[in-house]
């Protein structure tokens, strides 16, 4: 039976015409990914798998060990109401607790990491009578439909990010609560993490997304995906009275807003280059903010002039977050589900032919890791030897090897991933599903890892022969070859 199956894929190899043989993977991504967060395929049936499902491979081992969740609440170990529509979760740098935000609740849930119990609530609803944590209007961003009750309103928190080692996590909202369509200015919370309390509030552009703080914890950066502007703030300051904004920079163009105030449109598709993933070099010389919508590419914003600079172009389109380890630029491509990376030394080093004719720079030498499709949010460990990600079509969390950019295995995760973190020992994967469509989602998963030494076991020549066979077949072929050799 072997013998026929090989056969079979030996003869459709040598079939295959050979421009689809020899197909840019990249052309073929590209088609597929052109697509902004919400605009996907048809979403796959909901799953919710059981705790202690577990996988296993050579190098490392993960395993589902906890739940929070809002999809049934008669399991009353997992259960928590007050999550609703998680969009983010972040373990605090002490590794004492963590932070979930719930998008549609308008709630930051904080639970303790030890025993995974909640410790409080902190929800984001506004009045009158919290105008005394307003900061000073910066006057970048002026209200242009709105008029009335500004500052009464629930936020929609969507990311985070720790500032001051830890001291304060800064938490952006959607959109105010009143404004159907997200095109006037909305807001976003500082909450003091020893008091776990909001202590500051601050206006934003439209629809802010992703947020990053610098190395050096001089910058806070927000990124608005509503009308293609990033606003940078400076915090150096340990008074919460000193932070200010000092500059709200365009990608390009900025989006003119005039949608309807009584029927909602979809915000999250035509929206320019959808800012997203955000993320400053080391040395805090550059900002770096990627484009998930339009013509795609990763700007660049220079910190020390205060300037926009371009954007850098040659990477699959439809990216949504970007991280940077051990000299390397990550990125994850949602739609179609890959993982790619650069050393950071290279991009940083094509930055320069940036100017005022050329606008975008196309750069090569991108590496590519497939993945499943819909990847959203990723993680690295420690070490950097892994990567992990959040595809949200596929409803699992895969895992990449960096030292050989390939997908090792990935596990069952509740439907409609969204977001990650890890924690400072690697040993901990936390994850939101966020959902669709009222559909799946509405909980986190806590996945335990253990990392092991690749174990290198004898192989004998009949093995070692069909290896090399295995190698020299693809596609449609190589999946033939492969069902041959499973048990």
């Amino acid at each position: 039976m072997k013998k026929i199956l090989f056969a079979l894929a030996l003869a459709l190899l040598v079939a295959a015409p050979a421009s689809a043989q020899n197909k840019p993977k990249k052309e073929a991504a590209n088609k597929a990914s052109n697509k902004t967060e919400k605009k996907e395929d048809k979403a796959p049936p909901i799953v919710h798998p059981k705790l202690g499902t577990k996988v296993v491979t050579d190098s490392i081992t993960v395993e589902l060990v906890g739940r929070k969740q809002n999809y049934a609440p008669g399991v009353k170990e997992t259960a928590e109401k007050d999550i609703n529509s998680p969009k983010s979760v972040n373990i605090h740098p002490s590794g004492k607790k963590y932070y979930v935000n719930s998008l549609e609740g308008g709630t930051t849930v904080v639970f303790d990491f030890e025993t995974n119990k909640k410790i409080t609530t902190i929800r984001h609803n506004f009045t009158q009578k919290d105008a005394h944590l307003w900061a000073k209007p910066s006057g970048l961003f002026p209200f242009k439909h709105y008029t009335k009750n500004l500052n009464t309103f629930m936020g929609k928190p969507v990311e985070s990010t720790f500032s001051h080692n830890g001291r304060y996590l800064w938490v952006p909202y959607y959109r105010r609560s009143f404004d159907i369509n997200a095109q006037d200015p909305s807001a976003m919370a500082v909450i003091d993490t020893k008091k776990d309390s909001i202590v500051r509030l601050f206006e934003t552009g439209p629809l802010p997304k992703m947020i990053a703080t610098s190395p050096d914890n001089h910058y806070v950066a927000v990124t608005h995906w509503g009308d293609n502007t990033v606003g940078v703030l400076d915090i150096h300051s340990s008074n919460v009275e000193d932070w200010h904004y000092i500059s709200c920079l365009v990608v390009d163009y900025q989006l003119k807003l005039n949608y309807s105030l009584t029927t909602p449109v979809n915000r999250d598709v035509n929206s320019g280059y959808c800012l997203r993933g955000t993320v400053f070099t080391p040395d805090n010389k550059y900002l770096l903010v990627g484009c998930m919508g339009g013509s795609g590419g990763i700007a660049v914003v220079e910190l020390a002039s205060g300037k926009y600079l371009g954007r850098i172009t040659g990477m699959m389109s439809n990216l949504r977050h970007l991280v940077i380890k051990n000299g390397y630029l990550y990125l994850s491509i949602n739609a179609a589900g890959y993982i790619q990376r650069i050393k950071l030394k290279d991009f940083v080093e094509a930055i320069p032919n940036l100017n005022e004719k050329q606008k975008t720079y196309s750069l090569k030498g991108w590496e590519n890791c497939k993945v499943p499709a819909g990847a959203r949010t990723i993680v690295l460990s420690p070490d950097g030897n892994f990567l992990f990600a959040a595809c949200n079509t596929a409803s699992c969390l895969a895992v990449v090897d960096t030292r050989t950019m390939k997908q090792v295995t990935t596990i069952s995760a509740d439907s409609y991933p969204v977001g990650l973190d890890i924690s400072k020992d690697g040993r901990y994967v936390l994850l939101t599903s966020q959902g669709r469509n009222n559909g799946g989602g509405n909980s986190v998963d806590i996945f335990k890892v253990d990392y092991h030494t690749v174990k290198k076991v004898a192989s004998n020549n009949r093995q070692q022969s069909e290896g090399k066979i295995s190698t020299m077949v693809s596609g449609v072929a190589g999946e033939i070859l492969k069902s041959a050799q499973e048990p």
